[in-house]
This record gives C-alpha cells, structure tokens and sequence, in this order.
C-alpha cells in the first residue's frame, strides 16, 4: 500500500509542470493536493517517533572479539578491503574463503530492498529515509585536514558515537540492518550501511548511485568526536564550515540538502517537528520546489525554531534549509534543481558517491564502481 502511494506520488512529481509562482496555480494546487491526500493515507502513524528495534548491544561485539581473537568457531574477516573473506564454519571446518563478486552484493541489496517493502511499521510506512541517514551521518564525519572519520569503520556501532545527539534514533536503522548481517557475515558494517543507504535511495524511486566495496570495521578508539555534523538551528556560515571540512562546495551542499525531501524531525530525536515534503518517502525535487514555492512562517510553539508552511501548517523548513534560499549563492543551485529533477538527479547521485567514499582507502579504482539492480528492475 506504501509502496503505491509512493508510486502515484512519484509519477505525478514528474509530470507536473514548474512555476515559480508555484503555490499560487490551480496546477500547484491539484498536484499537492493529491499529494496530501497520499501522504495522509500512507502516514498511518503521523509523527511518530521513538520506532526502535531490539538492541544489539556492544556485549556482541565484545563477544565477537573474544572469539576471533581465539580463533575459535565463529567468522574470520580479513579486513583488507572486502578482497578475502571467510563464510561461516567451525572449529576446524569451514566453508572455504571467496572473493566476493557484483552478485554477492546484489544479494545483499536484494535482502535490503526486501526488508524496505515487507516492513513498513516505521515513519510513513518506510524505514528507507532513516536507512538513508545513517549512510548520511556515518559518512558525514570525515575531516579532509586529518583524513579521520567518513564512512570507514561503522565506528557508529560504539556508544561514544552513537550517543552522540545528531545521531540520535538511528539506532532504529542499524538494528533493522542486523539480519542482513547475519545473513551475510562476509560483509563489513561499513559497506552494508553504505549500500544500504544506496539500495534506500534507489528503491523509493531515485537515481542509480554506483557504489563499491572496499570499507573495513574499526574499533572503538576510531570513534570521532561530537559536532561533525550540520546543527539544524544554524545558518549557512555553519553549513559552508561542515560540509567544507569535508571538502563540498556550495552546489554540492544544495545537491545534498535535497535529500530533505525524504524522512521528518522528531521532538524526542533533533526536537524539530513534521516532514518536509507532502511525500517523504519518494526521493524527488520537491524539497527545492516546496522551499521557493510555499510561503514559510516561523512556527508557534514550545520547541527550538523552525518554519512551518503557511498553507498547510503541516510541513517544515529548518534554519539551514531557509539559509538556501536566503543565501545567493546557494539559492542559484536552488533554483536549478527545482526548475528540473533530472538536472537534481544526476547531481545528487554524483555527490552521494562522493560523500559515501570520503577517506576509504579503497584497493580498488573508480572504474570498478558497479551499479545494483532495484529490486522491480
């Protein structure tokens, strides 16, 4: 049923016409329209929050540890990579090493894509936009200057982390990746969590992203330190200072922030509140198109500051989402992406490749990137 309303939604983003005056047409107005109808009926849980799976808890790694330091039963990783790993065995007996190959990968996208449709008890009937930001936060750490943090280690998995207050609720998303994990060992966390956040995008009907293998798992003392990533309340001289650390420029931020269009705040997570788009579980324009369009007023209530629609009262926009628009540099890019998704598509795909490859020491070359089969194709 989810994945219907995100199909209607999506095919009716495509077709509708563009204007800068957008929210004023009787186009505008029918297009939204039945958006808001889709995104009422597919939103059985209106702001939910707080939709956590069992923890893991850090005793499994510890345990993991213990074994593989012993070399007893359980799996061997050769962290070097991804090029050689060891299938699950015994003491003793084993199922022999492999390399694994685009189809290895394929299946664990398969596996992904699965759980995206089968289990849609999270926010508007997907758990794809919080899979897209853990890919987002985990990689999102990376400092050029010291060459630390991105998406090289999962080091998320360790309190220091994953405690840290912009990563707050994303345990969710690691947790519904834990029988993939199981599923196929072979695979480090951090290239399940990258591909994942591929396999997400890619399944709620955005661009293709090429991706490679290659990411090792790290222990607890590579975890960086808290305030690598954007604080909401800001404005665009705190974005240029995150994004330019790891080496984005003001295009490539705009391009980024259009995965706004996906997902919503939380009162108990960021303390910011509702969706930004009418479809938040379609990756499309419309973060662009909303953010020129609608008339954004700040929003009267108890919580931290934000900018709530004046038609609807029922979407929002952060500090630094309007720092797009009030910026001039920023507000060109703005404007491209809004005027055409295909021109967004191509440019977020580009920048999502490069966000999720920021400081892995790959063995392999660009060229070997492969690009995955959605789960419909």
């Amino acid at each position: 049923m989810a994945a219907t309303a995100r199909t209607l939604t999506r095919l009716t983003a495509r077709t509708a016409p563009i204007n800068s005056t957008l929210r004023l047409t009787a186009t505008h107005d029918a297009r939204f329209s039945l958006q808001r109808q889709t995104f009422q009926f597919s939103s059985r849980r209106g702001y939910a929050s707080g939709n956590e799976a069992k923890s893991s808890g850090i005793g499994y790694y510890a345990t993991f540890a213990a074994i593989a330091a012993a070399g007893g039963v359980g799996y061997f990783y050769l962290n070097n990579g991804g090029v050689t790993d060891m299938k699950k065995g015994s003491s003793g007996e084993s199922r022999g090493v492999f390399t694994p190959k685009k189809e290895d990968y394929q299946q664990v996208y398969n596996e992904v894509a699965k759980l995206l449709e089968e289990k849609d008890d999270y926010d508007d009937g997907s758990y794809g936009p919080v899979i897209v930001r853990l890919a987002w936060h985990c990689s999102g750490t990376y400092d050029k200057q010291t060459n630390t943090g991105g998406s090289n280690g999962a080091t998320m998995r360790f309190a220091p982390e994953g405690d840290h207050g912009a990563n707050a609720g994303l345990k969710a998303a690691r947790d519904f990746l834990e029988p993939v994990k199981e599923k196929h060992p072979w695979i480090t966390y951090s290239d399940l969590w990258t591909l994942a956040g591929v396999c997400a995008i890619q399944e709620m009907q955005g661009p293709s992203i090429p991706w490679r293998p290659g990411r090792t798992d790290r222990d607890v003392s590579m975890c960086t330190p808290d305030g690598r990533l954007p604080d909401g309340a800001k404005d665009q001289t705190h974005l240029r200072a995150i994004f330019g650390r790891m080496g984005f420029d003001d295009r490539e931020i705009v391009a980024l922030s259009g995965a706004h269009a996906l997902g919503r705040c939380h009162t108990d997570r960021s303390g910011f509140d509702g969706p930004w788009s009418f479809s938040p579980t379609v990756v499309s324009n419309d973060y662009f198109r909303l953010l020129l369009g609608e008339k954004w007023n700040w929003k009267k209530w108890n919580g931290p500051k934000q900018y709530e629609d004046a038609g609807s009262k029922t979407l929002m926009m952060l500090p630094t989402d309007m720092a797009l628009v009030k910026d001039a540099s920023f507000k060109k890019h703005v404007e491209r992406y809004a005027k055409d998704d295909g021109v967004f598509f191509k440019e977020f795909s580009d920048v999502i490749v490069k966000l999720l490859e920021l400081g892995v020491p790959f063995q392999s070359k660009e060229e070997d990137r492969m690009t995955l089969k959605t789960l419909s194709a």
